[in-house]
C-alpha cells in the first residue's frame, strides 16, 4: 500500500483542476478529482482521502454545504479540509471556516501558496501535543494520541484546528495564550490568518462543549485561557 497523501481536489473548473492535480503529483501526492459537490461527498464516503481541496462555488451542492456534510458524519468528521474560492472577502473566509474549514485560500493563488497550506493542515493531522497523552480539565478529556475529546464521557467531533486549540488551552495549565501564540500553535509556523479566524475557530469550540463552554474564557484585548468552570479570571499570565 502506498504511504503517499491522497488528495481529492473539487473544482468545476476543470483547467483549474488539472492544474492542481498536476502540481500536486508533481510534489509527490496521490490526486483525484471530482466536479461537483455530490461527486466530492461520494467520493469521501468510498475513498477515505487524506485531505479535501474544496471550492466553494460548486454546482449541484456549494462547497461550504459539502463541508458542513463531511463535519456531521462521524465517520469523515476529522477530514482535514483546505476551501478555495474566488470570493476574497473576509466573510466568506469566515463562512467556510465557520462550517469546518481547516484552512483557506482565495483564488488567484500561487500553487506554492497552495501546497504549503496542504503541508501545514497535513501536518497537524498528522502530529500531536504531547503525543501519548490525555488531558482533563473538568468534564473535557483531550485524547492527543487518537485526536479525540470527551465532554462528560461523550466523543465530540473537532475540527483539526479547534483539536489543536482546545489542546493548547488545556496544556498552558491556566495561562493566557495570545492570539498571535494560538495562530503559531494551532495553524503552524508560516502561516498568517487574522485574529477574527482565531475567534470564529474558539466560537465553533464553545459551541461543540455545550454546556462547559465556559471552560474557555476570552481574557479582553489579549487572548484565551482555559480553566476549570468554578475559577476567576484573575491575574493570569499571558503567553
Amino acid at each position: 500500500m502506498s504511504s503517499r497523501k491522497h488528495i481529492l481536489v473539487v473544482d468545476d473548473e476543470k483547467d483549474l483542476c488539472d492544474l492542481i492535480s498536476y502540481n500536486l503529483k508533481r510534489a509527490g501526492y496521490e490526486v483525484a478529482a471530482v466536479h461537483t459537490g455530490r461527486d466530492a461527498l461520494d467520493y469521501v464516503s468510498e475513498k477515505s482521502p487524506d485531505l479535501v481541496v474544496l471550492d466553494v462555488m460548486l454546482p449541484e451542492l456549494s462547497g461550504t454545504e459539502v463541508a458542513s456534510r463531511i463535519r456531521s458524519n462521524p465517520s469523515t468528521a476529522a477530514l482535514p479540509i483546505v476551501m478555495v474560492t474566488a470570493k476574497g472577502a473576509e466573510v466568506d473566509q469566515l463562512v467556510g471556516l465557520t462550517v469546518g474549514a481547516d484552512d483557506y485560500i482565495a483564488k488567484p493563488f500561487s500553487t506554492k501558496i497552495l501546497l504549503a497550506r496542504i503541508e501545514a493542515v497535513l501536518r497537524r493531522a498528522g502530529g500531536t501535543q504531547q503525543a501519548g497523552k490525555a488531558m482533563a480539565m473538568g468534564a473535557i478529556e483531550v485524547h492527543t494520541d487518537t485526536h479525540e475529546v470527551l465532554v462528560d464521557g461523550e466523543p465530540v467531533k473537532l475540527t483539526l484546528t479547534e483539536f489543536r486549540l482546545l489542546s493548547a488551552l488545556i496544556a498552558a495549565g491556566g495561562k493566557v495564550l495570545s492570539r498571535s501564540v494560538l495562530m503559531a500553535r494551532a495553524m503552524g509556523p508560516g502561516i498568517t490568518v487574522t485574529e477574527r479566524t482565531i475567534d470564529v475557530h474558539i466560537t465553533s469550540v464553545r459551541r461543540k462543549l455545550g454546556k462547559h463552554a465556559g471552560v474557555v474564557k476570552t481574557i479582553r484585548g489579549v487572548g484565551y485561557r482555559a480553566t476549570p468552570e468554578e475559577e476567576s479570571v484573575e491575574s493570569s499570565e499571558v503567553l
